[in-house]
């Protein structure tokens, strides 16, 4: 296997289902059980291999950490799930809003440098 082949750019990408249950709860130091469970809750959905068997992504095992350090701090699951939802969520926005500020700090072109004389 060489380095052009298909599967190599997928083990780069955030988003590829490269995990099996068992080896995600093991990488977390955690249980499937868990792993249902914020599935459950809706933080995570992992996608399903021909199969049927769960597959989940490095940017999933991170959230599922997330979520973890808040259970392991002793917020209940469903909240701890909101919590991680709502942090996503305002990155997120926080990421739109700087680039409309950039888009607004630019010059203006041509177009607008009449305007003013008139």
């Amino acid at each position: 296997m060489t380095a052009d082949t298909p599967l190599s750019g997928r083990l780069d990408d955030d988003d590829y289902p490269a995990f099996t249950m068992g080896r995600a709860a093991e990488m977390l130091g955690t249980t499937p059980g868990f792993l249902r469970a914020i599935g459950e809750a809706r933080l995570i959905t992992p996608l399903r291999s021909e199969g049927g068997h769960r597959r989940y992504s490095r940017y999933q095992l991170r959230i599922a950490a997330r979520a973890r350090e808040l259970v392991d701090k002793g917020t209940p699951i469903e909240a701890a799930c909101r919590i991680v939802i709502l942090e996503d969520q305002l990155e997120e926005a926080q990421r739109i809003n700087a680039e409309y500020r950039r888009a607004a700090q630019k010059p203006s072109g041509p177009a607008n440098a009449g305007a003013a004389t008139g």
